[in-house]
């Protein structure tokens, strides 16, 4: 993990610095910024005029020490914007998880398990549309269905004046989440059917029926569990690949999380903002990785971190 985020954190400064638009503009006024001097000495303050690599190795440091830098469109510390924006993308990222989750393994259990069946064709087809459609452009629908046909939900952003709990807010996060669960829904959903269908026709499972187990112990006990290793492992991948993918959903639903920060910082190429986002995401699925070599080796018993089975 940290040979690989070490290179990855070095491509994220790197190509930053590749962009033609000089941060330093954006920092002065335009008065200050005519004047060559001004920009020579803050140049020399902020260690612009370092090796490109010091300015890399310092840049790191200063990460590590949890100082992320400050904003070039507000001035305020990121580490504050992070503070304010997370907990948002969290809330949304976490309950589209887990109701896809819970959604797409029941189906997909059910559409392998009856292969041919109502619900397997169900599931195929509602595989096809998550897939094909854009995440935004569901997100448009859902909006202009219950939003502004039938009045029924609000229109976007986190919460409205006056309230307080997570029940009054709860409104605000139906059409988000339900945006995001689709599109999980789609994947998912695929990923179990196969899973289940190919775990069915391995031995174990033809073994468990010919010794007369009940059809629902064989399902539960044999098939499930063993079907739920390529599923878990794309569920552990999914929770850091939402915070990024999440940009167009609270883009659409004005939903005040990390989504947002990030469209707002590229607008107004508020590179230490984007810089500091994106390294927190690719660290997030490098992390993500590390825990699904923990969970294959605890639902597969022939794997075992740091140990071979022969």
């Amino acid at each position: 993990m940290i040979p690989m985020a070490l290179a990855i954190s070095a491509i994220i400064f790197f190509a930053s610095r590749l962009s033609p638009i000089d941060p330093l503009n954006s920092l002065i006024s335009p008065d200050a910024a005519a004047d060559a001097t001004n920009l020579a000495i803050l140049k020399e303050r902020l260690g612009f005029n370092d090796p490109i690599f010091v300015q890399y190795f310092n840049w790191l440091i200063e990460i590590f020490r949890g100082n992320f830098g400050y904003s070039i469109q507000s001035g305020q510390p990121i580490s504050e914007i992070l503070a304010l924006r997370m907990p948002a993308t969290l809330e949304l990222v976490l309950a589209a998880l887990i109701i896809s989750t819970t959604l797409s393994l029941l189906i997909g259990l059910v559409a392998g398990a009856n292969r041919g069946g109502l619900t397997d064709k169900f599931s195929r087809v509602l595989a096809a549309i998550g897939i094909s459609v854009p995440d935004f452009f569901i997100g448009l629908a859902l909006l202009n269905i219950f939003a502004y046909r039938v009045s029924l939900l609000p229109t976007g952003q986190r919460i409205s004046p006056g309230q307080v709990t997570f029940i009054d807010r709860l409104p605000h996060l139906i059409l988000p989440v339900a945006t995001l669960s689709i599109a999980m829904l789609a994947v998912l959903i695929r990923y179990t059917r196969n899973s289940v269908l190919d775990t069915i026709n391995r031995d174990f499972v033809k073994t468990a029926r010919s010794k007369g187990l009940p059809e629902w112990k064989v399902m539960w006990s044999h098939v499930f569990r063993n079907s739920l290793g390529p599923v878990m492992v794309l569920i552990a991948f999914r929770l850091p690949l939402l915070v990024g993918g999440a940009v167009l959903v609270e883009a659409v639903f004005q939903w005040p999380g990390i989504g947002k920060t990030i469209v707002e910082a590229v607008t107004v190429s508020d590179y230490p903002v984007i810089m500091v986002v994106s390294l927190l995401i690719a660290v997030a699925i490098l992390f993500a990785s590390f825990l699904v070599d923990i969970v294959k080796s605890i639902l597969d018993p022939r794997v075992r971190l740091g140990a071979t089975i022969e």
